[in-house]
């Protein structure tokens, strides 16, 4: 995996999910929504690889701000 870390051993199985942020402050509120809100239902994960920024936007002026998230964490599934 691309940007993966030398901390994940070899053995080990991580799984990937993407999740997409808003905020009406800008990106990096919109990143931390993501993350604050996936350690509450997510464990152990170990990296937050932001993919793409975006706004959306009302009468031409920027309404929200979007970061879309990959996360990684430890699959701990059956054997």
């Amino acid at each position: 995996l691309m940007g993966c870390d030398r901390s994940m051993s070899d053995g080990d199985v991580y799984k990937i999910v993407e999740l997409v942020g808003t905020s009406k402050i800008g990106w990096e509120d919109a990143v931390k929504t993501v993350v604050d809100r996936a350690t509450k239902s997510l464990r152990d994960l170990r990296i937050a690889e932001v993919k793409e920024l975006d706004v959306r936007l009302e009468n031409g002026k920027i309404a929200e701000y979007r970061a879309k998230v990959r996360l990684s964490f430890k699959y701990e599934g059956e054997d």
